[in-house]
């Protein structure tokens, strides 16, 4: 069975507060992209799992400690499989990205493995293990509005991005820790997000908290922002995650085009992609 595991895109990002167990609160109005990880996965005759990774980003991979091990430790502890699995993924999406694609591979065995059985007891145990963001994949669109409570957008909406990792590996903790300002609480509202010209003056008026945070550790992403952002057809330009991936949000995917030939001239060894909603 090869299953697909979707990337995300974090439109937002502000970080509210640190709680007791020392996790950020944060919101973020996100979407999964179609940039895919590839998971190939078996049941076999043994009594360990067998993970490989290959493609362009697995020799950044952790072999020995990343969220696939972890899911199925925690799924056989449960009860819910008793078999061992062969998995190899095949890692298209850039890693310490702010694409979580790990907390994505992890969300797309755990879906298939497990699928009706899957409550919120079970998400709340796996995202102790694999990480907060776990419940963000199991919607294509939403706003996550506190850890766990996530509303779905009413309308989906179709856009056109164009990625471009600078070849930064940022560290989610790390970043994290840096926080010393917190935003307030925003309150969803519907009103603001029911057609796409209102979710797009919505976003505008939004903000990646961490953004500032990594362009004053990596000054080349306030360089690479402005650049992505002057293109034309270019609605904002921003961090996704904790970074580094910046992305372009377009109004079609035909200016998307244009400005990844564009930059690909001005920064020929970065990764640079266009992508769409799922």
């Amino acid at each position: 069975m090869i299953l697909k595991s979707y990337a995300k895109i974090n439109l937002t990002l502000n970080v509210n507060s640190r709680n007791n167990r020392y996790l950020h609160e944060i919101q973020t109005y996100f979407c999964l992209i179609n940039l895919t990880d590839k998971i190939k996965l078996k049941k076999i005759k043994s009594k360990k799992d067998k993970i490989k990774f290959k493609g362009p980003y697995a020799k950044f991979v952790n072999k020995s400690h990343n969220s696939i091990i972890h899911i199925l430790k925690l799924l056989r502890k449960l009860g819910l499989i008793s078999n061992f699995y062969s998995a190899i993924i095949e890692k298209n999406i850039p890693v310490f990205a702010g694409l979580g694609g790990g907390t994505a591979n992890a969300a797309t065995i755990l879906r298939y493995l497990i699928k009706k059985k899957i409550n919120t007891s079970l998400l709340n145990q796996a995202e102790k293990k694999i990480g907060s963001d776990l419940k963000l994949f199991f919607h294509k669109q939403g706003f996550l509005n506190k850890l766990g409570s996530i509303k779905n957008l009413s309308k989906k909406q179709n856009l056109f991005f164009l990625l471009i990792n600078p070849n930064i590996k940022c560290s989610t903790k790390e970043i994290y820790s840096r926080v010393r300002n917190y935003s307030k609480k925003a309150r969803f509202d519907k009103n603001k997000i029911s057609s796409k010209s209102k979710f797009i003056r919505h976003l505008l008026d939004g903000r990646n908290d961490l953004q500032l945070i990594v362009e004053k550790k990596y000054p080349i992403l306030r360089n690479l922002l402005t650049n992505i952002r002057e293109q034309n057809g270019c609605y904002f330009s921003r961090m996704t995650g904790s970074g580094s991936v910046c992305y372009g949000l377009f109004n079609n995917q035909i200016n998307a085009k244009k400005a990844l030939n564009n930059l690909k001239t001005i920064y020929p060894k970065f990764w640079l992609s266009l992508a769409k909603t799922v």
